[in-house]
């Protein structure tokens, strides 16, 4: 059977760090020092320190802004924004992936995305914009939240092992920072501190070169559907990220690791490209499988870079490991809504 392998990734954010502006505006809008100061604690231990969006944090909350107190835009309004902007994003993570060299051999698209929607989509404009043929086959992989880089993946190896001569590409794309809230509930507002903007572009192909992905496994944990919740609303996308969600990967992982990993053992793999979905979930996957400081190195540095870009952030952490040259067995993994978690073995050759 073919083998898949991601030559090469690319990624991208948009230009405004907007981490402070939104942490100092969300403390703020809280109710009683109280509940200031625990959003001031919970966010420094969040181990972020950098997020980007294409609002620019001097004028977005200001009168007239995107986000003017009591005037927070509706649904309508985030999708006309995510339509003007999103092309962009795509298009710089394209190009750093030099999506130029290949665009003639392209045959297969694959889009990833759960924070805006527009038809004719992303996909029609990637397509228009580098020129790539009229027949390229087109798939969208919507709302399924951030383990949906893992999925998109899937679906590409999927491709090239039925398909021999196929070159997929992979682009996920999340304007995460397009459905802040206009709340005062503190758990709502410890959203600001983690959601960030990003994009990443993936070739994947039969190419014997870069990362090779040996095989999935998917895992719906069972009566949790409760904690990661993400539905359309009249004021953009609503969330729910649940408090719970790192002590109930804690208590399921311990039990599923071994079917994750395909019967291999914790101390068989040597990389580890777990979503940063928060510093409290790394650390509870960390503790529960027993990983190094190390292990965690990639994803740590993602989360206090980028913090979470939803289906966009794996592909980062994969390519901090490409360019860190890393080699050996790998497994990634990221969680999304259900709660489900997708996972990757792979092996990279460094």
């Amino acid at each position: 059977m073919t083998a898949a392998y991601i030559n090469r990734i690319g990624t991208a954010v948009p230009p405004f760090d907007v981490h402070r502006k939104f942490s100092e505006v969300a403390m703020a809008s809280l109710p009683g020092t109280k509940a200031r100061q625990a959003f001031r604690r919970m966010a420094h231990r969040a181990q972020i320190d950098h997020r980007y969006s294409f609002l620019a944090p001097e004028s977005c909350f200001e009168i007239g802004g995107f986000y003017q107190r009591g005037q927070y835009p509706d649904t309508s309004a985030r999708m006309r924004f995510f339509e003007q902007h999103a092309p962009t994003l795509a298009a710089i993570a394209l190009e750093n992936m030099n999506v130029s060299s290949c665009k003639d051999c392209i045959t297969h698209l694959i889009v990833a995305c759960c924070t805006g929607f527009y038809a004719p989509g992303l996909d029609v404009d990637i397509v228009n914009r580098f020129g790539l043929s009229s027949t390229v086959e087109r798939t969208t992989v919507g709302f399924m939240g951030c383990h949906a880089g893992i999925s998109a993946l899937k679906l590409a190896r999927h491709i090239v092992r039925s398909e021999p001569a196929a070159k997929v590409v992979v682009v996920n794309l999340e304007l995460c920072t397009i459905h802040l809230q206009d709340t005062e509930e503190l758990e709502q507002m410890l959203c600001f501190v983690f959601w960030g903007d990003g994009c990443s572009a993936s070739l994947v192909s039969a190419e014997p070169t870069g990362i090779e992905l040996q095989s999935f496994h998917s895992t719906l944990i069972g009566e949790s559907s409760d904690q990661l919740t993400w539905r359309v609303g009249r004021h953009g996308f609503d969330i729910v990220l649940s408090g719970r969600i790192a002590q109930t990967l804690a208590r399921e992982l311990p039990d599923k690791i071994e079917v994750v990993l395909g019967g291999r053992r914790v101390r068989d793999i040597v990389l580890w490209a777990l979503h940063p979905g928060g510093r409290a979930v790394l650390d509870a996957i960390g503790k529960t499988i027993d990983l190094q400081e190390a292990a965690l190195g990639c994803s740590r540095e993602v989360l206090w870079r980028f913090g979470n870009m939803s289906s966009a952030t794996i592909a980062f952490v994969l390519k901090a490991m490409l360019e860190r040259k890393s080699s050996g067995l790998g497994c990634a993994m990221a969680f999304g809504p259900g709660l489900t978690a997708e996972s990757m073995v792979f092996e990279a050759a460094g």
